[in-house]
Formats: C-alpha cells, sequence, structure tokens
C-alpha cells in the first residue's frame, strides 16, 4: 500500500502512474514534505541511464544528453515548461494579473525559449564534465543531490509566509501547508543525507562539494522564489517548475567546481 504522502508527491511532480486519491491540506503538506523522495527516485533513474551508457563505451556527452533526458521524460516535461512560462511571464515586464496571463498562455515566448536553451545546455555541459573528469562514483551521486535539491526547493516554496498568486491549481493547493520548521528541517536533512552517502563512495571532499552544491541550489531557487514572490505575488504550478529546475541546474553546475 503506498501512503497518501507518497502519492501525493509522486502523482503531481512526476508522469508515474500514481493515482492521487487525496486532494485536501493534510494531504497536500505530507506530500510536499515527502518530495524530495522524488527526487531520489528520479536522480537515480538520471544515473542509472547516464551510467548504463557510459558503461557499454559511449562518451561522456552523451551519456549527459540521456541522464538529463530521463528526468525530463519522467515528468513529462512539467518542470521544464513550469521554467518557460515563467521566464515569459517575468520577462514580459508586466503587471502581476497580466504577466500571470501570460504564463498561463500555450505557447513559448522567446524568455522562455532562451531560458529553456540554455539551463538544459547548462545541465548537460555541467554532466558531461562530471562523467568526463570524475566518473560514475561521483556523477551517480551529483545526479542524485541535484533531483533532491530541486524537490527540497518545492518543500521550502511551501512555507506559510509564501502566498500562492491565484486561487486555483497546483500553487494555491500546495501554498503554506508546510510549516516553516519542518521545510527547514527537511531542506538540511537532505543535505546531511547526500553527505552522508557521498562519503563512502568518493570520501569526505566530495561530501563537502555534494553538499555545497545542495546549498547553492537552494539558495539559487530562494532568490528566483522571493523575486517571484514579488513581481506575481505568490507562487503557482509554473514557479515551482521554475524552482526546480534552477535548483538542479544550480547543483549541478556547482558540483563541477574546484
Amino acid at each position: 500500500m503506498i501512503p497518501d504522502a507518497l502519492r501525493f508527491a509522486f502523482g503531481t511532480l512526476t508522469a508515474l502512474p500514481v493515482t492521487v486519491r487525496r486532494w485536501d491540506r493534510p494531504a497536500a503538506r505530507d506530500g510536499m514534505r515527502a518530495a524530495p523522495a522524488v527526487g531520489v527516485v528520479l536522480g537515480l533513474c538520471a544515473a542509472g541511464a547516464g551510467g548504463l551508457l557510459s558503461a557499454a563505451g559511449a562518451g561522456p556527452l552523451l551519456a549527459a544528453v540521456a541522464a538529463v533526458a530521463v528526468p525530463a521524460a519522467l515528468t513529462r516535461g512539467l518542470h521544464l515548461d513550469g521554467l518557460a512560462d515563467t521566464a515569459d511571464g517575468l520577462g514580459s515586464g508586466k503587471p502581476p494579473e497580466a504577466a500571470l496571463a501570460v504564463m498561463r498562455q500555450s505557447d513559448i515566448g522567446p524568455f522562455g525559449v532562451v531560458t529553456l536553451t540554455l539551463t538544459l545546455l547548462a545541465q548537460v555541459a555541467a554532466v558531461t564534465e562530471l562523467y568526463g573528469t570524475r566518473g560514475w562514483a561521483f556523477t551517480t551521486p551529483a545526479l542524485t543531490a541535484s533531483a533532491v535539491t530541486a524537490r527540497a526547493s518545492l518543500t521550502l516554496a511551501c512555507r506559510p509566509s509564501v502566498p500562492p498568486s491565484r486561487p486555483e491549481g497546483l500553487g494555491a493547493a500546495v501554498a503554506g501547508t508546510v510549516p516553516t520548521p519542518w521545510a527547514y528541517g527537511i531542506a538540511t536533512t537532505c543535505a546531511a543525507a547526500v553527505a552522508a552517502v557521498t562519503w563512502p563512495l568518493s570520501g569526505p571532499g566530495d561530501a563537502l562539494r555534494l553538499t555545497a552544491a545542495c546549498a547553492a541550489g537552494l539558495i539559487a531557487s530562494t532568490l528566483l522564489l522571493r523575486h517571484c514572490v514579488r513581481r506575481l505575488r505568490g507562487i503557482t504550478g509554473d514557479v515551482f517548475g521554475a524552482l526546480a529546475e534552477t535548483a538542479a541546474t544550480a547543483a549541478l553546475v556547482t558540483a563541477t567546481l574546484g
């Protein structure tokens, strides 16, 4: 039996065949607490795809493309679409209501195209460097850490101090559901867990590096969250996607730095 918290987390944040049985505030609270667990699964799937290609003799670039493509496929591009829509809304320079209307449109504008392209290029470039210089023993926890960080950023965005931009949609359903101590506690636990797993695989230096990567991802997503709250007066489902992709990208880039 799958707990309702995991059903909510996987049912709303992935394209996996999981049925959400409850859509009330308690289920949303528990589901967003469990969001980092989604990152563990997606990160390991990404690492598995890249690792299999590497083991079969593929170069770092092809392995990196596979590692980036798998989470996109397992979420049906949900977060990438949110990133593009958020970029269009923020880039429009319009007042909140008009910017939200831009984000609701089905097409992708120039800001969205550029942001999406640069984000995917940054992710592929970072993972290519990791596979080419560090190998699977470090790249596997790095990919998992970035995916966990991405979902932990969503948990942080569900603090009571962050309002929804509109009364409907995923943003309204989960906004304010996770108590602040829980949100920060979960984020800290995720960073500590990444360090604990990485240490025996590739040593204390790499454990510290990935802890810094988690911190960088959460800081980057927090800065974007503050900007979205200021410009859009809150969060939406699209903003959640933008936060996740921003956190994941910042974590991967930081993992490549000496």
